[in-house]
């Protein structure tokens, strides 16, 4: 019997990474929330299409990603788009620290998603961007590879 993956709900994606720059290193990532904030998102509405984590410090911070306010807390509610530490390992930190600084590369938020403790998690990149040639390119052989699938179902 084949092991079951592990149950996470998808809260957010960004889909346009894969298309505007060539990624890397992937990596898990816990994020400092406020209540307020872990109860919009287990409501299931956030957005990190515009968001990007940078250094500040010697941490790496969650910057422009919105999470809409949560209904029922009033005047205790968040800030929708404030700047959110993520949690990290120091070697982790590290390593993204020098390769922002010394290669001039991009952390890209690619899914926020709840684990199956319900904990948030957000999978980061890091990432070079494309040019406009680099993008035909790649459009060109999704293109192939879909006329080549199509071929090969026609032929037999």
């Amino acid at each position: 019997m084949a092991a079951e993956k592990p149950k996470m709900k998808v809260l957010a994606e960004n889909r346009r990474a894969k298309f505007d720059y060539f990624l890397t290193d992937n990596l898990e990532a816990g994020i400092q929330l406020l209540g307020t904030e872990i109860k919009a998102l287990r409501d299931g509405r956030a957005n990190i299409a515009e968001s990007y984590a940078a250094v500040e410090g010697r941490e790496i911070m969650l910057i422009n990603a919105d999470i809409p306010p949560y209904k029922q807390a009033n005047r205790f509610n968040h800030e929708p788009r404030r700047h959110r530490k993520l949690l990290l390992h120091r070697k982790q930190i590290d390593k993204l620290i020098g390769a922002v600084q010394r290669d001039g590369q991009t952390i890209i938020p690619l899914r926020l998603y709840l684990n199956e403790a319900g904990k948030a998690k957000l999978e980061i990149a890091l990432a070079k961007g494309k040019k406009l040639h680099d993008k035909r390119e790649a459009s060109a052989e999704r293109d192939w590879q879909r006329d080549k699938a199509r071929l090969m179902r026609d032929k037999g």
